[in-house]
């Protein structure tokens, strides 16, 4: 079938990334996904039959891509439907799941797997199992809060209790979730402990990804999260050397906004590009856990890298995002570095660079940090070492989630972007160097 130049997508996978699953598409090399998303985390997380934590987007099929190249994932714009939404702390509930209540939930009276759940009423015992009517929810707020917008979707407002459960009492429609999904909205649970809070907005998606090459539950496929499969006691349990073949889509980096431009790798035919867990704002780190999941419609251009083999994800953040130091140099800057060059009597021609940043995941943020200067080193073809020097003095190493998401950022010499087929991409990013 001919890739189409735009493919619209409303359906969403039920937890699993599988790869031995159908694709839609395909799309054409520099063509268009708009998808229509649905909120991350905590409404999954309370919907046992989803068995990844998430609802991500069903993948598309790229025309041209194949395992060992790379496509370029353009966020050209990401609109905020939902009218509210709820999040905070969780705890999981013993006795409720196999392992992982993210992935595994079992009834705690009729012990079936993965059960359906109807909702009755409001507040954190509404999720009862479809079969025995027992409370079922796997998480609970330790601490939480419901947050409508304001039209402009520029301000957030926490609510009291009364907003809350006014809110609850129509879940579906204040979170303006997307018709084929199936979650149960999480403002159900009418959280309300810090009322009048405000935040400002800046959407984001936590998940923008290719498909992994095994079956990987959707919230689990990055090496923090992903490190909870090893030996797990469930049906999606994997080995340390499976976990390799993870494409680290979920991220949780506040970069990835519109104008940013995500590189992912390919591990299968057609790189199957999936998206979801679109969050208003977030600070660096995630540190709650969990932050505003909200529905919404997204608009990505996807270009095939051919060649560009990569274990991980790049990316190219706005300018307004990059660390002080991994900013490219303006034409004044340069002109600077020039005179001193000529004091000092330098023959050496000075760098042209422009950033990129290596997305770097494992169990532990130190783990991640190692990870994305193995994998800029690897790239790159240098010694971790000079990746580590480079970040100290022209970028930075910033977090995406706690406990093991990191983008190492530093500015890579023109000269080294060409070698790797990103020069015009970055240079289209960023401006030609002066």
């Amino acid at each position: 079938m001919k890739g189409k130049e735009s493919i619209l997508v409303n359906q969403f996978v039920n937890g699993i990334l599988d790869p031995k699953e159908d694709m839609l598409g395909p799309v054409q090399d520099g063509g268009h996904i708009i998808a229509n998303t649905a909120p991350g985390c905590w409404g999954p997380m309370i919907t046992p039959c989803l068995r990844g934590g998430h609802e991500v987007t069903k993948p598309v099929f790229v025309e041209g891509a194949e395992p060992g190249d790379a496509i370029a994932v353009r966020i050209k714009s990401i609109r905020v439907t939902s009218i509210a939404t709820a999040s905070g702390n969780d705890a999981p509930v013993e006795g409720r799941f196999l392992g992982d209540p993210f992935v595994a939930v079992t009834c705690p009276e009729c012990s079936t797997m993965y059960p359906e759940t109807v909702i009755k009423g409001t507040g954190q015992e509404a999720i009862r199992c479809a079969e025995c009517g027992a409370d079922v929810t796997p998480f609970r707020f330790t601490h939480a809060y419901t947050m409508t917008f304001d039209d402009s979707k520029e301000i957030g407002m926490t609510l009291n209790k009364a907003g809350a459960e006014k809110i609850a009492g129509n879940g579906h429609k204040y979170m303006a979730t997307p018709e084929h999904s199936v979650q149960n909205p999480i403002v159900t649970f009418a959280p309300h402990d810090m009322p009048g809070t405000l935040a400002r907005l800046r959407p984001f998606l936590g998940q923008l990804g290719t498909t992994p090459s095994r079956p990987f539950p959707d919230s689990h496929n990055a090496g923090d999260f992903g490190s909870f499969l090893v030996d797990a006691p469930h049906e999606y349990a994997l080995t340390e050397e499976q976990l390799e073949d993870r494409t680290d889509g979920h991220m949780d980096i506040n970069r990835a906004r519109e104008g940013a431009v995500v590189i992912c790798p390919v591990k299968v035919p057609g790189g199957g590009v999936y998206l979801g867990d679109m969050h208003a704002m977030q600070g660096d780190g995630e540190i709650a856990g969990h932050t505003t999941d909200v529905s919404g419609i997204v608009t990505l251009q996807v270009n095939v890298i051919k060649g560009l083999n990569i274990e991980g994800p790049l990316i190219l953040p706005v300018h307004e995002d990059l660390p002080y130091l991994a900013k490219p140099f303006t034409k004044e800057e340069r002109e600077k570095a020039e005179r001193l060059a000529k004091d000092w009597h330098m023959e050496q021609q000075l760098e042209k660079s422009l950033p990129l940043s290596f997305v770097g995941t494992g169990p532990t943020l130190n783990e991640a940090v190692t990870n994305g200067m193995e994998r800029a080193a690897k790239l790159l073809e240098v010694s971790v070492p000079e990746v580590m020097n480079r970040s100290t003095i022209t970028g930075a190493i910033e977090i995406g989630r706690n406990p093991g998401v990191v983008t190492v950022t530093f500015l890579v010499p023109v000269e080294e972007l060409e070698k790797i087929k990103l020069d015009r991409i970055a240079i289209e990013q960023y401006g030609e160097v002066e």
